[in-house]
């Protein structure tokens, strides 16, 4: 085994070092493009490529090995030998020395079993220790009396502590995780999944396999991670740099829409969830095509000598033609003057002239021309449209007759509105509903693939956004019903899918839990019954059962208490999320801070990866996972929701963080249902 193992030391060495000469060579390439534009884009192209070369020292270059039999249809031949790694690497004469992990060889590598070999004779995986092969564990898929055994090493891999963002699952990745992650590009998925079965990394995975799999199609198009806020985009933002993929965008759904407005206003839960109804958008397209004027006198052209009059009759079918095509309000008030021009010229050619395309052009661009289209079909901008509907009662009735009752529509009116859309003070719900108009009015571009997580907590109206930008692509859907903690959240993958215009989505469920632990999964699926009836409990698939405490104390011992048990898990090894309500994140902070501990402190518009010790608003906490858990009075958390469902699936979010153990303080009472 020590003459194995060396072996293997060797062939990493070499790998890493043809590795970095593959790097040196695309940096040493001369850019010649033949022009400023085309030198500009092959010299991004090198740069991305020298990027997606650069090598990690610390981390694992390949993880595993496949040996082959030759038995399987698609097999060159016996005995090929194939190392399972985070990027393609190659020798001088182009032989593979490692394969990238998203090939489709290394399918074997995930999916192959004791009962399904897939032509595999030897899967080899290796444990790490800074980079350095310290161990290895083979499984023989072709012996029949090999017992099916855990890996220790997945398990170690799976359980390791960490402190920083997350990081990839590439040598850990689950047959059943596998299978999602290689979907088609043309299907939209979507993932349930409760806590710690990695819905999240498997969809992070699956927009690199796209990318490799169909790198043509998507780069162009591009791909986009939507995640709830900024904490999250940063706990997650090194996985695909890890994977070799840096051109994936990321953003937060409240920056997706907001663009560059600034969000001034919060408004009461009801006319949020009213805004975020899907009703709304029949309201809005109503408002926006109500600007057209039916054309009621001719239109008059005068040219050179001559005055062509094109009566309102014949206009008419025009303007009903262009407003009945599949077209932007605004792209029609763009084609109009042309179809205007284009009657003219009909006219001309009636008295014997022989008008060409110049001249339909200049007509469509003379001042009769394009008053006259003004006229009937005027502009509209969006901030001026929506500011009018919240302040008139008159315009916002005329929109929502027979779509929204009259209470509905008094509940969307401004109390105290502003004179100008600038002075105006816009919440996020008004963000989705300026995104919706700005569609009506000029179709939003689309992206190859967009990744959406946490997609529970959207609205109808915030679906229909992440749908306008992947109407040309698909999706990869990722959420848990359970862990719906908005007003708005669904109860229906199947109704969440047709609101972002993906009736034929395919729903998939992740049960299995890799990253919570037995003890902390069971506490917390306790609320499942009263939080999310009907949806079964995760299964936790790891061998350390992890650690639950559960910490009573005086109403005066709370954060008290909470510093010690800071002192304590300091010791150990891996990240502290210090989980409390919202309203003590000020008062925890400042007592860590006198406590001498340095920390973070989340907010949902940054995150941290530096500290060890992080404090976290609970309504920050989803997606996100530490080594170490230490909720603050779970029964002020749930409390501090509007009502009681959200408030549980607010607590389940919370309670379910922890990799290794959960401590919880309290004074209060715990909800009776997690009471043992």
């Amino acid at each position: 085994m020590n003459e194995e193992l060396t072996e293997e030391r060797n062939h990493l060495a070499n790998a890493r070092a043809e590795l970095a000469r593959m790097r040196e060579r695309t940096l040493a390439l001369d850019v010649q493009g033949g022009d400023a534009v085309s030198s500009e884009r092959l010299a991004e192209t090198l740069w991305r490529r020298a990027r997606s070369l650069e090598d990690d020292p610390t981390t694992a270059l390949f993880f595993g090995r496949v040996d082959l039999d030759g038995a399987e249809e698609g097999i060159e031949e016996a005995g090929e030998r194939w190392y399972i790694g985070r990027r393609h690497v190659t020798d001088d004469a182009g032989d593979p020395l490692v394969i990238d992990w998203r090939a489709p060889v290394s399918t074997t590598f995930y999916r192959a079993s004791h009962s399904d070999p897939m032509g595999v004779r030897l899967r080899r995986r290796f444990g790490y220790d800074h980079g350095q092969i310290t161990a290895m564990e083979d499984e023989h898929l072709l012996d029949a009396g090999e017992p099916d055994a855990k890996s220790q090493i997945l398990a170690t891999e799976i359980e390791r502590p960490r402190v920083g963002p997350m990081r990839d699952i590439v040598a850990t990745i689950q047959p059943e995780q596998d299978a999602l992650v290689r979907v088609d590009a043309t299907t939209t998925v979507c993932i349930q999944g409760a806590p710690g079965t990695g819905k999240t990394a498997v969809g992070l995975h699956r927009a690199a396999w796209l990318l490799y799999a169909y790198r043509q199609r998507l780069g162009r198009g591009g791909v986009l991670v939507i995640g709830p806020n900024e904490a999250f985009l940063e706990h997650i933002g090194a996985v695909l740099p890890t994977l070799g993929e840096v051109e994936v965008r990321h953003t937060s759904i409240e920056a997706l829409t907001a663009a560059d407005l600034k969000v001034r206003a919060t408004e009461p839960t009801e006319v949020a969830r009213l805004k975020g109804d899907a009703r709304l958008a029949e309201v809005l397209r109503r408002a926006v095509w109500s600007h057209l004027v039916p054309p009621s006198e001719a239109m008059v052209v005068p040219r050179g000598s001559r005055r062509w009059r094109v009566p309102a009759y014949d206009i008419a079918p025009l303007v009903d033609g262009l407003a009945a095509r599949d077209v932007r309000y605004e792209a029609a008030r763009q084609l109009l003057p042309q179809r205007l021009a284009h009657a003219v010229l009909v006219k001309m050619e009636a008295l014997g002239e022989y008008p060409d395309d110049r001249v339909q052009d200049a007509v469509a661009r003379s001042a009769p021309v394009k008053a006259y289209a003004a006229s009937i079909w005027p502009k509209v901008d969006a901030r001026v449209l929506l500011h009018r509907l919240l302040s008139d009662p008159e315009v916002l009735s005329a929109a929502a007759e027979g779509v929204l009752s009259v209470e509905e529509q008094q509940l969307l009116l401004w109390e105290k509105p502003s004179r100008t859309p600038g002075s105006a003070k816009w919440s996020l719900a008004d963000t989705w509903l300026l995104d919706e108009l700005g569609d009506l009015l000029n179709r939003t571009p689309s992206l190859g693939h967009v990744v959406l997580d946490e997609a529970q907590d959207l609205s109808p109206m915030q679906l229909r956004a992440v749908g306008r930008r992947c109407t040309a692509g698909a999706a990869t859907v990722l959420g848990d019903i359970a862990q719906g903690t908005t007003p708005w959240s669904t109860s229906s993958w199947a109704e969440s899918l047709a609101h972002l215009g993906k009736p034929d989505g395919v729903v998939e469920e992740l049960r299995r839990g890799f990253r919570v632990p037995a003890s902390v999964i069971e506490f917390a699926a306790r609320l499942l019954p009263e939080a999310a009836p009907g949806l079964a409990a995760p299964e936790s698939v790891r061998d350390n059962p992890g650690r639950l405490d559960l910490v009573p104390v005086g109403p005066t011992d709370l954060v008290k208490t909470v510093v010690a048990q800071v002192d304590r898990l300091s010791a150990l090894e891996g990240s502290i999320g210090v989980i409390v309500p919202d309203a003590r994140v000020a008062e925890v902070s400042r007592s860590l801070t006198k406590a001498g501990f340095e920390h973070g402190t989340l907010g949902a518009d940054h995150g941290d990866v530096e500290h060890q010790v992080d404090v976290v608003p609970a309504t920050v906490a989803k997606g996100l996972e530490f080594d170490h858990v230490l909720v603050l009075e779970p029964a002020e958390i749930a409390a501090a929701e509007p009502d009681e469902r959200t408030g549980l699936r607010r607590l389940y979010v919370v309670l379910t963080r922890a990799v290794s153990d959960l401590t919880v303080v309290h004074a209060a009472p715990l909800p009776e249902v997690l009471r043992l």
